[in-house]
C-alpha cells in the first residue's frame, strides 16, 4: 500500500492550501481515509476523516468550518481543502487509510509519508 501526499507549502495566515493523497495497492472504494498532523515535539493528531462512500465526514473543533475533506473513488484520491489557515495549523500532515472513520491513530492501518504545511503570521 502506498499513500502519496502532496500539496503542502508555505502560506500566510488567512490563506488556503489543498492537500492531495493518491492511494495505490488498496481497495480504495472500501477504505476509510483521513488526515492527521504532527507539529514538532507534539503528538500526531486527527484532522479530518471520510467514510469509504464519502457520505460521512468528521472533524475536530480546531478545524471544523475551515477544512474540508473529500474523495474521488474513481481516481483513488482524497483531498483536504484548508481555508483560513492559522499559524497553529503548521505541522507535517499525514494521509491515512484504514477501516471506517479514522478518529485516532489506532484506527489507521497505513500512513503516507507526510507533507509539510507552514503558516506564517
Amino acid at each position: 500500500v502506498q499513500l502519496q501526499a502532496s500539496g503542502g507549502g508555505l502560506v500566510q495566515a488567512g490563506g488556503s492550501l489543498r492537500l492531495s493523497c493518491a492511494a495505490s495497492g488498496v481497495t480504495f472504494r472500501s477504505t476509510g481515509m483521513g488526515w492527521f498532523r504532527q507539529a514538532p515535539g507534539k503528538e500526531r493528531k486527527f484532522v479530518a476523516t471520510i467514510s469509504w462512500s464519502g457520505t460521512t465526514t468528521y472533524y475536530p473543533d480546531s478545524v471544523k468550518g475551515r477544512f474540508t475533506i473529500s474523495r474521488d473513488n474513481a481516481k483513488n484520491t482524497v483531498l483536504l481543502q484548508m481555508n483560513s489557515l492559522k499559524p497553529e495549523d503548521t505541522a507535517l500532515y499525514y494521509c491515512a487509510a484504514g477501516r471506517g472513520l479514522l478518529i485516532s491513530a489506532g484506527d489507521v492501518n497505513y500512513w503516507g509519508q507526510g507533507t509539510q504545511v507552514t503558516v506564517s503570521s
